[in-house]
């Protein structure tokens, strides 16, 4: 599978598209408007000095060829008319993904996998939306993809097995390691680990136990850890938190999403990609 969609170009999806033209794929990366898709050569920038401190083979030159595998493009018919496989980086909404797979079910080629890089949703609360449940399935990214290259590949009951070994293969191709998940799980297996310490940590902060800064020091130096939860939340970015907390149930995570809204995102302070979140990356 060589030509590549993928829908959405925040922080994962841009991640995605760029790992995949580094690896040799021809991506084409869409987005609701040309204003968003004028953005993307400002993250391309972003990315190539992480590329080039992270990954013995990168080079300027390499990293040059990648950007020019990638297409731009604000029209969803001219963005899959190409596609061997699309991978759905939109908000983590289920009517902003069941509504976006209805539209790309009736636009793809006939042969084109479906990929969703859902953080928390099931599959099987998707597939019927795409008119193609067998060809659809997640692929799952961990941010930072370069460094942090897992590839986690969970499909639903009616996922065609073919098609799921299809989905690993093409993991493999731009760097990752294939996690074959052999049974549908909210949050898979990393964001099974991974979200209920980021919920710990944002409730500490809403019940007004101790600070940001105190809670990651707290749990770097008694564990070893590289990072806290909140230069996690950092990396991940301010606008996924936000919307898991406004549409879940808990109360302290709605809560966490109100203070995080008006402290942070209000400001334009949207994580380590914008130059600051909970922590200042500017370098100013």
């Amino acid at each position: 599978m060589q030509h590549l969609t993928v829908l959405g170009t925040g922080v994962l999806g841009s991640q995605i598209i760029f790992q995949a033209a580094y690896s040799g794929k021809d991506v084409v990366a869409y987005d609701l408007n040309d204003e968003i898709l004028a953005k993307l050569p400002e993250r391309w920038e972003y990315l190539k000095p992480q590329y080039l401190r992270d990954l013995p083979d990168a080079t300027p030159e390499k990293l040059d060829a990648a950007v020019a595998r990638i297409r731009p493009s604000s029209d969803l018919a001219d963005a899959l008319s190409a596609a061997d496989i699309v991978i759905e980086a939109v908000p983590e909404r289920l009517d902003i993904k069941q509504s976006t797979w209805e539209r790309v079910g009736q636009l793809a080629p006939e042969q084109t996998i479906f990929c969703t890089n859902s953080s928390t949703l099931l599959p099987s609360d998707i597939a019927p939306f795409t008119g193609r449940p067998e060809r659809f399935l997640a692929l799952h990214f961990a941010n930072e993809v370069w460094l942090h290259n897992t590839g986690e590949v969970m499909g639903h009951p009616g996922t065609d097995p073919a098609v799921f070994e299809q989905v690993a293969e093409f993991a493999a191709e731009i760097g990752m390691v294939p996690i074959r998940i052999h049974k549908e799980q909210p949050g898979y297996v990393l964001n099974s680990l991974l979200v209920p310490f980021l919920n710990a940590g944002a409730k500490l902060v809403v019940r007004g136990v101790a600070t940001p800064e105190d809670i990651d020091n707290t749990w770097k130096i008694a564990t070893g850890a590289p990072a806290g939860p909140f230069e996690i939340f950092d990396v991940v970015g301010m606008m996924t938190p936000y919307n898991l907390g406004m549409s879940g149930d808990d109360p302290e995570m709605r809560e966490f999403a109100e203070y995080i809204k008006r402290e942070y995102i209000d400001k334009g302070w949207l994580g380590k990609g914008s130059g600051r979140g909970f922590y200042d990356y500017s370098g100013k």
